[in-house]
C-alpha cells in the first residue's frame, strides 16, 4: 500500500510521543508493593476509575482488535459477536476472583490450586499462565510488524524492536504501578481512535446497518460455530490470564466488582465497534481478500492511519501489563526467584527476549494464539465448577488427567489449523478449522468433567473472608 508512505512520519511521531508520555507517567519504584501489586507511595490500592481503564486497555490487545476486524470481515456479524463473547470473561472472572478471595481466603490462584491438588496444581497452572503471557508478547509485537510492513521489512523490524524496547524500559521502572498509571491515558486515546473510526464508517455512503445485521444468514457459518466455542470457553478463559487475575486481587471487594462490571461493557462495546468495521468492509470486499486492503480502499488512508495508531497503542498498553504480570508470576506467585524488584525486572527481560524470538520463528496466525491458549485453559473448567464454586475435594489424578487432555487438545488444534494433520476432518467430515476447534473443545470438556466426577471427594464448608 504505497499510499501509506506519507503516514510514516505520523507513526514515528506516535512512538516518540508515547515513549515520552510513558516515561513521564510511569513512576519508578523500588517498593515491592508498588512493583508487584500496584500500590502508590502511600500503600493505597488503585480506585475504580484506574482499575476499570486498566482492565479495558489490557484486554483490548492489538491482536484482539485485528482479530475482531478479520473475523467480522470474513464471517459477518457472527464473527464480530463471537470475538466479543470472549469479553464476557470479565463477568466470569469477577465471579472466580470473588470466590477465591472472599470464600476460600487466598490471594492468588496458585495458592488455591496448591491447597487442593498439591504442587502439581500450582505447577500446571504456572505452565499455562506462562504460555499465555508469552503468546501475548509475541502476538502484539507481530501486529506491530504487520502494520509497519506497509513500509518494508526493515521498517517493520525496527518498529518491533522499538516497541519491545520502549515497553520494557518503562515497565522495568515501575512494574504494575507503572502499567496502571499509563493504562489510563492509553485507554482514553484508544477509545477516541475507535470512536473516530466508527464515525468514519457510519458516515460512508456505503454503510447500511440492516446489511450488517443480516451479514451472517447461514447458521452453519464458521462465525456462529466460533460463538459457541467462545461461550464454552468463557468460564475458564479469565482464570488462565494472569493480567486479569492480578488486577482482581488489588482493591477491596466493592471496587473490584465495580471495575470488572464496567470493564465488561466498555471493552465489549469497543471490540464490537471494531468488529463492525470488519463486517462493513467485508460486505464490500470484492476481490480484495484482505481486511486492511479493503479498509484502505473504502475509507482511505486516514482510516488506515487511525487503525494503525489504535493497533500500535493497544500493543504497547498490553505489553506493559503483560511484562508486569510476568514479573509477579515468576517472582511472587511461582516463587522461582527471591522477591525483589531486580529479579522482577530480570524476568521481564527474559520474556521480552523469548517473545521476540517467537515473532520470527512462530506462527503468523493471530487467532491461533487465542485458540491454543483458550483450549488449554479448558482444564480449569472443572476446577472452577467443582472446586472453586462447589467447594468439593477432587483427587489429584483428576487434575493431572484433565491437564493432559487439554494440552493434547490445544496442540492438536494447532497442528490441524496449521495443516500438519487432518485427523479431525477425516473422522468427522468437518472442513473448517473452527468446527475442528468445537469438536476438540467438547471432547476436553466432557472428558474433564467425567474425570472430576470420578475423583470427587467431600464437600468443603465455605466460609466468608470479608
Amino acid at each position: 500500500m504505497t499510499d501509506m508512505m506519507p503516514y510514516l512520519p505520523g507513526f514515528i511521531g506516535l512512538l516518540l510521543a508515547v515513549a515520552a508520555a510513558s516515561l513521564v507517567f510511569a513512576p519508578r519504584t523500588g517498593q515491592l508493593g508498588g512493583f508487584f501489586r500496584g500500590q502508590d507511595a502511600r500503600g493505597q490500592a488503585p480506585g475504580v476509575f484506574t482499575l476499570t481503564f486498566s482492565q479495558v486497555t489490557t484486554w483490548i490487545f492489538a491482536r484482539s482488535l485485528l482479530n475482531a476486524g478479520i473475523l467480522g470481515y470474513f464471517f459477518g456479524i457472527a464473527g464480530a459477536l463471537a470475538y466479543t463473547a470472549y469479553y464476557g470473561s470479565f463477568l466470569t472472572g469477577w465471579l472466580i476472583i470473588d470466590r477465591l478471595r472472599f470464600h476460600h481466603g487466598v490471594d492468588n490462584a496458585q495458592s488455591f490450586l496448591k491447597q487442593r491438588f498439591g504442587r502439581v496444581g500450582s505447577v500446571s497452572y504456572n505452565v499455562l499462565a506462562s504460555l499465555r503471557l508469552l503468546t501475548e508478547v509475541f502476538a502484539n509485537l507481530l501486529v506491530v510488524g504487520i502494520i509497519f510492513s506497509a513500509w518494508g521489512d526493515r521498517v517493520a523490524n525496527m518498529a518491533i524492536l522499538a516497541v519491545a524496547g520502549l515497553t520494557l524500559v518503562y515497565s522495568m521502572r515501575g512494574g504494575l504501578l507503572a502499567s496502571l498509571r499509563t493504562d489510563v491515558w492509553q485507554m482514553l486515546m484508544l477509545s477516541a481512535l475507535i470512536v473516530s473510526l466508527s464515525v468514519m464508517m457510519i458516515s460512508s455512503s456505503e454503510f447500511s446497518l440492516p446489511a450488517i445485521i443480516v451479514s451472517s444468514p447461514e447458521l452453519s457459518s464458521p462465525g456462529w460455530i466460533l460463538l459457541i466455542v467462545a461461550l464454552l470457553q468463557v468460564l475458564s478463559y479469565p482464570l488462565h490470564d494472569p493480567v486479569m487475575m492480578d488486577r482482581g486481587f488489588l482493591a477491596d471487594r466493592r471496587t473490584t466488582r465495580r471495575s470488572f462490571v464496567h470493564a465488561f461493557w466498555i471493552s465489549a462495546a469497543l471490540i464490537l465497534a471494531f468488529g463492525l468495521v470488519g463486517v462493513f468492509t467485508g460486505l464490500h470486499a470484492g476481490d480484495d481478500g484482505d481486511f486492511l486492503t479493503t479498509v484502505h480502499r473504502l475509507l482511505g488512508g486516514p482510516a488506515m492511519f487511525l487503525i494503525g495508531l489504535a493497533l500500535v497503542l493497544s500493543a504497547i498498553s498490553t505489553m506493559d501489563s503483560t511484562l508486569s504480570s510476568v514479573s509477579k508470576l515468576v517472582v511472587v506467585d511461582a516463587g522461582l526467584m527471591r522477591q525483589s524488584t531486580r529479579n522482577g525486572r530480570l524476568a521481564m527481560v527474559l520474556f521480552a527476549v523469548f517473545g521476540l524470538v517467537l515473532v520470527y520463528v512462530g506462527t503468523d496466525d493471530l487467532f491461533a494464539a487465542v485458540a491454543v491458549s483458550g483450549t488449554a485453559s479448558l482444564f480449569l473448567t472443572p476446577v472452577i465448577v467443582f472446586s472453586i464454586l462447589a467447594g468439593r475435594d477432587v483427587a489429584r489424578w483428576s487434575l493431572v488427567a484433565t491437564f493432559f487432555v487439554a494440552m493434547v487438545g490445544a496442540i492438536l488444534y494447532f497442528l490441524e489449523d496449521s495443516g500438519y494433520t487432518g485427523l479431525i476432518g477425516g473422522l468427522t467430515g468437518f472442513e473448517h478449522s473452527y468446527s475442528h476447534l468445537l469438536v476438540i473443545t467438547l471432547v476436553i470438556l466432557v472428558s474433564s468433567m467425567l474425570f472430576f466426577v470420578l475423583g470427587l471427594g467431600p464437600r468443603h464448608a465455605l466460609g466468608s473472608h470479608d
